[in-house]
C-alpha cells in the first residue's frame, strides 16, 4: 500500500511538471522546453525564456493556470514515435530534439505524452501539449488535489548541467496528495530556510563568500573561523588521546602522484586543471592518502608499528560544478578531518570498531544523534568505477570485515551496492539535513587497492613482505561541511564551549558602567568571552540584538542588581534565572564549559 501511495505522488508530481509546461507555452509561446522530472516532494521543469520574462512573482499567475487545467479534466495518453515523427513534433523544441536523437543513436523506444485540454494552447501545438517522456503520469488530471500544490522558486540551471551549455531558468514546485500535507511541508520549510547555515552564516557573521575571491571559495570570519578552531582543538586532542599521528602535506603535488594513486583515472573531473612549472604539471590535491602513503614508504615497517594512524587537517581543494556549490556543504576548497590507518589483517576489525566508538563520542559530544550507518558496497557489474578490481575476493572480504565491525558495535546499519569508492568498500554515517535530504557525515573506508599501486608493505614477524590494508577515516568529513550541520542541527545555538561571545553585560544606564566593567573584568579573569555592547540602544532592543546574535547568556545590571552584588542574568532557551551572585555564576559557566553541556 505504500508503495502504491509513492507511485500515485510520482505520477501526480511527473504530470504537474507538464502541466507547469503547458502554462509556460501558454505565457510565453516562444519558449523552449528543457527537461520536467520529479525531485524529492516535488517536481521542476526547465525552460529557455525571453531575458527577464519571469519573476518569483509571476509563479502564482502560473500556479492559477495550472489549476484552471486541472478542472478541466485532462488526459495522460502514452504513445511511441518513430525518430521521424520526433523530428516533426519538436522541430520547434531544439532541447527536445536534442534527446530525441540521443534516444534513437541508442536505439531506444522514443516515448511521448499527449495532453488535451479543452481549448487551444497556442498555435505551435496542434490542439495538444505533446511532451517527450517516459513517464509515468495519471490518466486525468481529477486525481490532482488543485489546492495541494505550490510553485515554490524560480532558479537558474545549465541545459544538462553542464557550464559550457546555455543557462535555463529552472522552476520548482511542490506538491502531495492533501492540502494538510503541503501546509506541514512549506511550515517545515519556514522553519529550515531560518536555521539554514547559509541564512546564519550572515547573520552570525561566521562565514562569507566573494565572487571575487571566487565561487565555492569561503572566507572565514572571525566569530566562524573561532568555532572552527575549537573544533579543530577538540578533534586534535581526542585523535592525540587514540594513538594518531599528526602530518602535516603539501596542497599539491606532481601529477605522477596522482597516476599512482588512481585519482587521474578515476577522478579528473572533480580535479582542477593542472599547473606547468619547470614543464612538470602538479595538481592541487584532492584529497590527503596519496601524501600519506608517500610518509609510509619512507621507511620499511615492521609489524611492531602497525597499527599507524597518521592524522591530518588537510586542505583539498576539488571542482565542483557551480550548479551544485551550496554554502559550506558544497565548496571547492575545504579541510578534512583525515586519517589513514595503516594496519594487518589482524587488527583490521579492532580498528574499525575504534573508528566507529570514536565517531560516536564526537557526535554525542556535540549532540548529534539522528543519524545511521549505511555500508557501501561496490556493484561489479558498474565496469566504470570498479572495472580496475582484479581481487574481487579481497573486495568481498573487506566488505564483510566491516559488516562484523558493525554487528559486533551494536548497530544496525542499511547496505547500498554501488556506493563503495574506486578503492574499497566502506561505512558512511548518514543523516538529513534540515530540508529532510540524505546526507554524509562521515566515512571509514577498507582499502586493499593502494598497497600495490605504492608498494606498501610491513614486515610481518618472520620477516616476509606483506601488504599493508589502509583504513581512510573521516569522523567529522571536513571541518567545513560539518561547521555547516553543526549550525543547521543547532539553529546557530551553538553550545556555551564554542561560543565566540558567551555573555553579553548590558547596564541599563550609563550610572551603572562602572559597576558593568568590575564584572567585565572579573569574568574575563576566568576565561568567560564576554562584552559590553554599545549603550546607545534602548535595554530592549539591546537584549533583542543579543538575542538574535544566539548569545547564550545576558547579563543586565541595573541599581537594584548593585545594591544587591548581583547580576540578573538570562539564559538562551530558559529565559530569567533571576539575580546571581559573579562567583556563582561564574561556577555556573565554568561547569557548563568544561563539561560541554549541550
Amino acid at each position: 500500500m505504500i508503495e502504491k501511495s509513492k507511485n500515485k505522488i510520482e505520477s501526480i508530481r511527473h504530470s504537474l511538471s507538464h502541466l507547469l509546461a503547458m502554462a509556460v507555452l501558454e505565457k510565453f509561446p516562444e519558449a523552449k522546453l528543457g527537461i520536467g522530472p520529479t525531485i524529492k516532494n516535488g517536481f521542476y521543469y526547465d525552460f529557455a525564456l525571453p531575458a527577464g520574462a519571469l519573476a518569483e512573482a509571476g509563479l502564482s499567475d502560473l500556479e492559477k493556470k495550472i489549476r484552471e487545467f486541472i478542472k478541466q479534466d485532462l488526459e495522460f495518453k502514452k504513445e511511441s514515435a518513430t525518430f521521424a515523427e520526433a523530428k516533426k513534433l519538436f522541430k520547434d523544441q531544439p532541447y527536445k530534439l536534442e534527446l530525441a536523437k540521443e534516444l534513437n543513436k541508442n536505439k531506444e523506444k522514443i516515448s511521448i505524452y499527449k495532453t488535451s485540454p479543452s481549448k487551444p494552447i497556442n498555435k505551435l501545438t496542434n490542439l495538444q501539449f505533446t511532451d517527450l517522456c517516459a513517464g509515468p503520469h495519471i490518466k486525468s488530471t481529477k486525481e490532482i488535489n488543485p489546492d495541494a500544490f505550490r510553485l515554490t522558486k524560480l532558479a537558474g540551471a545549465y541545459w544538462r548541467g553542464d557550464e559550457k551549455n546555455k543557462m535555463l531558468t529552472r522552476i520548482y514546485g511542490v506538491a502531495f496528495e492533501t492540502e494538510k500535507e503541503l501546509k506541514d511541508y512549506l511550515e517545515m520549510l519556514e522553519v529550515a530556510e531560518k536555521c539554514d547555515h547559509r541564512v546564519l552564516g550572515e547573520k552570525l557573521d561566521l562565514f562569507m563568500v566573494d565572487e571575487e575571491v571566487g565561487k565555492g571559495l569561503p572566507l572565514w570570519l572571525p566569530n566562524g573561523y573561532f568555532v572552527r578552531r575549537k573544533l579543530e582543538n577538540f578533534m586534535h586532542e581526542l585523535e592525540e588521546k587514540n594513538g594518531y599521528k599528526h602530518v602535516l602535506t603539501p596542497i599539491l603535488a606532481k601529477e605522477d602522484l596522482y597516476k599512482k594513486s588512481g585519482h587521474l583515472a578515476h577522478y579528473k573531473d572533480d580535479m582542477y586543471a593542472p599547473i606547468e612549472i619547470e614543464n612538470e604539471k602538479y595538481y592541487l590535491k584532492p584529497m590527503n592518502c596519496p601524501h600519506h602513503h608517500s610518509i609510509y614508504k619512507r621507511s620499511k615497517r615492521s609489524y611492531r608499528e602497525l597499527p599507524l594512524r597518521l592524522a591530518e587537517f588537510g586542505h583539498v581543494h576539488r571542482f565542483e560544478r557551480s550548479g551544485v556549490l551550496s554554502g559550506l556543504l558544497r565548496v571547492r576548497g575545504f579541510t578534512q578531518n583525515d586519517s589513514h590507518i595503516y594496519t594487518d589483517e589482524a587488527s583490521l576489525e579492532n580498528e574499525i570498531i575504534n573508528v566507529i566508538k570514536l565517531t560516536r563520542e564526537v557526535y554525542e559530544t556535540f549532540g548529534i544523534k539522528d543519524y545511521w550507518f549505511r555500508l557501501s558496497l561496490p556493484d561489479f557489474k558498474n565496469k566504470e568505477k570498479y572495472g580496475d578490481i582484479k581481487n574481487k575476493e579481497m573486495w568481498e572480504q573487506g566488505s564483510a570485515i566491516l559488516k562484523k565491525a558493525l554487528k559486533d558495535s551494536g548497530h544496525e546499519f542499511v547496505e547500498a551496492v554501488g556506493e563503495a569508492t574506486f578503492y574499497g568498500p566502506k561505512i558512511d554515517v548518514q543523516t538529513k539535513n534540515i530540508y529532510g535530504k540524505e546526507d554524509t557525515l562521515s566515512t571509514a573506508q577498507v582499502d586493499y587497492y593502494s598497497a600495490s599501486r605504492f608498494n606498501l608493505y610491513y614486515a610481518d614477524k618472520d620477516n616476509t613482505e606483506k601488504p599493508i590494508i589502509i583504513v581512510h577515516r573521516a569522523i567529522m568529513g571536513s571541518f567545513d561541511r560539518f561547521m555547516a550541520f553543526l549550525i543547521e542541527k543547532t539553529c546557530g545555538n551553538f553550545p556555551l564551549w564554542l561560543s565566540p561571545i558567551q555573555a553579553v553585560i548590558l547596564p541599563i544606564s550609563e550610572k551603572q558602567n562602572a559597576y558593568a566593567e568590575k564584572i567585565l573584568g572579573e569574568l574575563k579573569e576566568e576565561n568567560i568571552r564576554v562584552e559590553i555592547p554599545d549603550a546607545s540602544e534602548t535595554l530592549g532592543k539591546r537584549i533583542r540584538e543579543a538575542e538574535l546574535k544566539k548569545i547564550p547568556y545576558i547579563l543586565v545590571v541595573g541599581d537594584k542588581e548593585i545594591e544587591a552584588k548581583s547580576i540578573a542574568v538570562r539564559q538562551r532557551g530558559k529565559g530569567d534565572l533571576g539575580l546571581m551572585k559573579t562567583e556563582k555564576l561564574i561556577e555556573k559557566l565554568k561547569k557548563e564549559i568544561s563539561e560541554k553541556t549541550i
